[in-house]
Protein backbone atom coordinates (compact mmCIF):
# COMPACT_ATOMS: atom_id res chain seq x y z
CA UNK A 1 0.00 0.00 0.00
CA UNK A 2 1.31 3.36 -0.67
CA UNK A 3 0.17 6.05 2.28
CA UNK A 4 -0.58 9.41 0.83
CA UNK A 5 -1.69 12.60 2.02
CA UNK A 6 -4.14 15.37 0.44
CA UNK A 7 -3.57 19.04 1.04
CA UNK A 8 -6.10 21.93 -0.48
CA UNK A 9 -8.10 25.10 1.08
CA UNK A 10 -10.90 24.08 -0.96
CA UNK A 11 -12.79 21.41 0.71
CA UNK A 12 -15.00 20.09 -2.17
CA UNK A 13 -11.51 19.59 -3.70
CA UNK A 14 -10.19 17.17 -0.91
CA UNK A 15 -13.82 15.31 -1.67
CA UNK A 16 -13.26 14.92 -4.72
CA UNK A 17 -9.63 13.72 -4.30
CA UNK A 18 -10.44 11.54 -1.40
CA UNK A 19 -12.94 9.70 -3.48
CA UNK A 20 -10.18 9.13 -5.93
CA UNK A 21 -7.93 7.56 -3.41
CA UNK A 22 -10.91 5.13 -2.15
CA UNK A 23 -11.11 4.18 -5.35
CA UNK A 24 -7.65 3.36 -5.99
CA UNK A 25 -6.90 -0.31 -4.80
CA UNK A 26 -3.22 0.77 -4.02
CA UNK A 27 -3.61 4.36 -2.14
CA UNK A 28 -4.38 4.52 1.56
CA UNK A 29 -5.27 8.07 3.22
CA UNK A 30 -3.69 9.09 6.17
CA UNK A 31 -4.64 12.48 6.18
CA UNK A 32 -6.32 14.98 4.69
CA UNK A 33 -5.70 18.89 5.40
CA UNK A 34 -6.61 22.31 4.19
CA UNK A 35 -3.22 23.97 4.62
CA UNK A 36 0.36 23.07 4.19
CA UNK A 37 1.09 23.78 7.84
CA UNK A 38 -1.05 21.59 8.97
CA UNK A 39 0.26 19.17 6.84
CA UNK A 40 3.81 19.58 8.12
CA UNK A 41 2.34 18.47 11.49
CA UNK A 42 1.35 15.14 9.90
CA UNK A 43 4.36 14.65 8.66
CA UNK A 44 6.13 14.87 12.13
CA UNK A 45 4.03 12.13 13.22
CA UNK A 46 3.50 9.61 10.10
CA UNK A 47 5.01 8.18 7.68
CA UNK A 48 3.83 9.44 3.78
CA UNK A 49 5.04 8.30 0.49
CA UNK A 50 3.37 10.42 -1.67
CA UNK A 51 1.15 14.02 -1.45
CA UNK A 52 -1.22 15.80 -3.50
CA UNK A 53 -0.94 19.20 -2.95
CA UNK A 54 -2.65 22.46 -4.40
CA UNK A 55 -0.01 25.38 -4.99
CA UNK A 56 -1.64 28.33 -4.14
CA UNK A 57 -2.63 28.06 -0.61
CA UNK A 58 -2.62 31.19 2.13
CA UNK A 59 0.28 31.41 4.24
CA UNK A 60 2.36 28.88 2.70
CA UNK A 61 1.89 27.73 -0.38
CA UNK A 62 2.31 23.94 -1.93
CA UNK A 63 4.93 24.62 -3.88
CA UNK A 64 7.00 26.29 -0.98
CA UNK A 65 5.76 23.46 1.53
CA UNK A 66 7.18 20.89 -1.68
CA UNK A 67 11.00 22.72 -0.77
CA UNK A 68 10.78 22.31 3.00
CA UNK A 69 10.27 18.73 2.93
CA UNK A 70 12.36 17.46 0.14
CA UNK A 71 14.27 15.87 2.82
CA UNK A 72 11.63 13.88 3.97
CA UNK A 73 11.16 11.36 1.47
CA UNK A 74 7.43 11.58 0.49
CA UNK A 75 6.46 12.13 -3.39
CA UNK A 76 4.64 15.06 -4.53
CA UNK A 77 1.94 15.38 -6.97
CA UNK A 78 0.56 18.86 -7.51
CA UNK A 79 -2.97 19.44 -7.95
CA UNK A 80 -4.27 23.14 -9.05
CA UNK A 81 -6.13 25.10 -11.67
CA UNK A 82 -3.42 27.21 -13.13
CA UNK A 83 -0.99 25.41 -15.52
CA UNK A 84 2.13 28.77 -15.18
CA UNK A 85 3.30 26.47 -12.49
CA UNK A 86 4.04 23.21 -14.36
CA UNK A 87 7.80 24.35 -15.01
CA UNK A 88 8.46 25.34 -11.05
CA UNK A 89 6.63 22.26 -10.56
CA UNK A 90 8.96 20.07 -11.94
CA UNK A 91 12.19 21.70 -10.60
CA UNK A 92 11.19 20.48 -7.28
CA UNK A 93 11.04 16.69 -9.21
CA UNK A 94 7.05 16.50 -8.47
CA UNK A 95 6.29 13.18 -10.02
CA UNK A 96 3.05 14.32 -12.29
CA UNK A 97 0.97 18.07 -12.42
CA UNK A 98 -2.68 17.50 -11.87
CA UNK A 99 -4.83 20.25 -13.89
CA UNK A 100 -8.40 21.18 -12.55
CA UNK A 101 -10.67 19.59 -12.77
CA UNK A 102 -8.99 16.46 -12.43
CA UNK A 103 -10.52 12.96 -13.71
CA UNK A 104 -10.11 9.83 -12.28
CA UNK A 105 -8.23 8.58 -15.20
CA UNK A 106 -5.52 11.34 -14.91
CA UNK A 107 -5.34 11.20 -10.88
CA UNK A 108 -4.84 7.02 -11.48
CA UNK A 109 -2.16 7.58 -13.72
CA UNK A 110 -0.30 9.65 -11.96
CA UNK A 111 -1.20 7.78 -8.99
CA UNK A 112 0.44 4.77 -10.98
CA UNK A 113 3.81 6.67 -12.17
CA UNK A 114 3.89 7.13 -8.31
CA UNK A 115 3.80 3.76 -7.09
CA UNK A 116 6.19 2.28 -9.74
CA UNK A 117 8.78 5.12 -8.53
CA UNK A 118 7.97 4.18 -5.01
CA UNK A 119 7.79 0.52 -5.21
CA UNK A 120 11.32 0.63 -7.95
CA UNK A 121 9.27 -1.21 -10.51
CA UNK A 122 9.33 -0.71 -14.31
CA UNK A 123 6.68 2.01 -14.99
CA UNK A 124 4.24 0.81 -17.60
CA UNK A 125 1.71 3.38 -17.47
CA UNK A 126 -0.45 2.93 -20.89
CA UNK A 127 -0.37 -0.61 -19.94
CA UNK A 128 -2.19 0.06 -17.00
CA UNK A 129 -4.15 2.68 -17.85
CA UNK A 130 -5.63 0.93 -21.08
CA UNK A 131 -7.33 -1.41 -18.31
CA UNK A 132 -9.34 1.46 -16.89
CA UNK A 133 -13.00 1.11 -18.79
CA UNK A 134 -14.52 4.10 -17.34
CA UNK A 135 -14.24 7.81 -16.43
CA UNK A 136 -15.12 9.89 -13.87
CA UNK A 137 -16.59 13.66 -14.60
CA UNK A 138 -17.22 16.09 -12.77
CA UNK A 139 -20.69 17.78 -13.32
CA UNK A 140 -22.63 20.80 -11.21
CA UNK A 141 -20.74 19.92 -8.16
CA UNK A 142 -20.92 15.80 -8.29
CA UNK A 143 -18.59 13.25 -9.77
CA UNK A 144 -20.44 10.85 -12.25
CA UNK A 145 -19.56 7.83 -13.37
CA UNK A 146 -19.36 6.80 -17.08
CA UNK A 147 -18.57 3.39 -18.71
CA UNK A 148 -16.64 4.24 -21.69
CA UNK A 149 -18.35 1.33 -23.69
CA UNK A 150 -21.54 3.18 -22.95
CA UNK A 151 -20.37 6.78 -24.50
CA UNK A 152 -21.31 7.67 -28.19
CA UNK A 153 -19.56 10.96 -28.15
CA UNK A 154 -18.23 14.10 -27.21
CA UNK A 155 -18.75 17.74 -28.44
CA UNK A 156 -16.62 20.58 -27.05
CA UNK A 157 -18.45 23.82 -26.35
CA UNK A 158 -15.27 26.11 -25.31
CA UNK A 159 -14.30 25.79 -22.02
CA UNK A 160 -16.94 22.88 -21.44
CA UNK A 161 -18.11 19.43 -23.18
CA UNK A 162 -21.17 17.46 -23.73
CA UNK A 163 -20.47 13.74 -23.23
CA UNK A 164 -23.41 11.49 -24.76
CA UNK A 165 -24.13 8.62 -23.23
CA UNK A 166 -26.33 5.78 -24.49
CA UNK A 167 -28.12 5.27 -21.15
CA UNK A 168 -28.91 9.45 -20.62
CA UNK A 169 -31.38 11.30 -22.63
CA UNK A 170 -29.39 14.83 -22.34
CA UNK A 171 -25.69 15.11 -22.11
CA UNK A 172 -23.70 15.62 -19.06
CA UNK A 173 -21.86 18.71 -19.15
CA UNK A 174 -18.39 19.49 -17.38
CA UNK A 175 -15.47 21.70 -17.33
CA UNK A 176 -12.90 20.44 -19.68
CA UNK A 177 -10.63 20.53 -22.87
CA UNK A 178 -10.99 19.03 -25.76
CA UNK A 179 -7.18 18.64 -26.22
CA UNK A 180 -6.95 17.21 -22.84
CA UNK A 181 -9.50 14.17 -23.53
CA UNK A 182 -8.29 13.72 -26.92
CA UNK A 183 -5.09 13.04 -25.19
CA UNK A 184 -6.65 10.90 -22.28
CA UNK A 185 -8.76 8.69 -24.34
CA UNK A 186 -5.77 8.19 -27.17
CA UNK A 187 -5.55 3.89 -27.12
CA UNK A 188 -9.28 3.42 -26.03
CA UNK A 189 -11.26 3.32 -29.71
CA UNK A 190 -12.18 7.26 -29.33
CA UNK A 191 -10.71 9.66 -32.45
CA UNK A 192 -11.19 13.14 -32.82
CA UNK A 193 -13.00 13.83 -36.14
CA UNK A 194 -13.82 17.18 -35.49
CA UNK A 195 -12.59 20.47 -33.68
CA UNK A 196 -15.66 20.04 -31.97
CA UNK A 197 -16.05 16.32 -31.41
CA UNK A 198 -14.24 12.97 -30.21
CA UNK A 199 -16.73 9.57 -31.27
CA UNK A 200 -16.58 5.88 -30.08
CA UNK A 201 -15.53 4.53 -33.08
CA UNK A 202 -17.27 1.13 -31.79
CA UNK A 203 -20.66 3.61 -32.17
CA UNK A 204 -20.25 4.29 -35.32
CA UNK A 205 -22.31 2.69 -37.55
CA UNK A 206 -23.08 4.86 -40.62
CA UNK A 207 -21.63 7.26 -42.51
CA UNK A 208 -22.82 9.50 -44.78
CA UNK A 209 -20.43 12.20 -47.28
CA UNK A 210 -18.07 12.53 -44.19
CA UNK A 211 -20.88 12.98 -41.92
CA UNK A 212 -21.04 10.08 -38.85
CA UNK A 213 -24.67 9.87 -38.30
CA UNK A 214 -26.02 8.72 -34.46
CA UNK A 215 -29.40 8.80 -34.92
CA UNK A 216 -30.76 12.03 -35.95
CA UNK A 217 -27.49 14.09 -35.31
CA UNK A 218 -24.38 14.27 -38.22
CA UNK A 219 -21.63 14.96 -36.83
CA UNK A 220 -19.01 16.44 -39.57
CA UNK A 221 -15.56 14.80 -40.41
CA UNK A 222 -13.31 17.52 -40.82
CA UNK A 223 -10.45 17.89 -43.39
CA UNK A 224 -7.54 18.08 -40.48
CA UNK A 225 -8.94 14.70 -39.01
CA UNK A 226 -10.18 12.92 -42.25
CA UNK A 227 -6.85 11.40 -42.93
CA UNK A 228 -6.79 9.43 -39.63
CA UNK A 229 -10.35 8.58 -40.01
CA UNK A 230 -10.29 7.18 -43.66
CA UNK A 231 -7.01 5.01 -42.01
CA UNK A 232 -9.88 3.66 -39.67
CA UNK A 233 -12.01 2.76 -42.32
CA UNK A 234 -9.93 1.56 -44.46
CA UNK A 235 -8.55 -1.14 -42.04
CA UNK A 236 -12.14 -1.89 -41.39
CA UNK A 237 -13.40 -2.12 -44.79
CA UNK A 238 -14.69 -5.63 -46.01
CA UNK A 239 -13.38 -5.72 -49.62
Amino acid sequence: MITCLLIDDEPLALDVLEGYVKATPFLKLVARCTSAIAAIEILEKEDVDLIFTDIQMPNLSGMEFSRMILNKGSKIIFTTAFEEFALEGYKVNAIDYLLKPINYSEFFSAANKAKQQILNMPIDIEAHTNTIDYIFVKSDYKLIKIDLKDLIYIEGLKDYVKYYTVQSEKPILSLKSMKSLEEELSGKNFMRVHRSFIVNLRKVTTIERSRIIFGEKYIPVSEKYKANFQKFLDANFLK
